[in-house]
């Protein structure tokens, strides 16, 4: 019972430190700030396949465009980024940085949205539920 105990205690011990692996650096790594702008990309492009087009159809994947727009295939991408979050530090202000990307392209598009600009229109003055109810009765009597 004791062996028993002890290889227990031994093999938690090695799989808690075994998850904290940081990987060497690939020859075909992608650089940060490359990675920043991909990753921006990519979530803009994940978005989109929600998307459907005036036929109500999923037209295209737009992952594959994202890689063709930076020249890189799947493989590579998977490398880098399996890198980067070996990382956690350094992969957490990647993503501070995607997300303040992202932000920023938002802002930018609200001010030319139409349809926001409507949306936002308030109404001057909020009337009480009992206000209009005396209101109400006033004009009966």
């Amino acid at each position: 019972m004791k062996k028993f105990i002890y290889i227990l205690i031994a093999s938690i011990g090695i799989s808690c430190t075994s998850s904290n692996t940081i990987y060497k650096e690939p020859k075909t790594l992608i650089p940060k700030d490359s990675m920043v702008a991909l990753l921006t990309d990519m979530f803009i492009a994940s978005s989109a396949n929600n998307v459907k087009n005036k036929f109500l159809k999923k037209e295209k994947n737009y992952m594959i465009l994202v890689y063709e727009k930076y020249k890189i295939d799947s493989t590579r991408f998977d490398i880098s980024n399996r890198y980067y979050t070996s990382k956690t530090e350094e992969y957490t202000d990647l993503i501070k940085k995607v997300k303040s990307n992202i932000d920023s392209i938002e802002l930018f598009y609200i001010g030319k949205d139409s349809l926001n600009k409507r949306r936002s229109i308030k109404p001057e003055k909020i009337v009480p539920l009992e206000e209009i109810k005396e209101n109400k009765k006033r004009k009966l009597k």
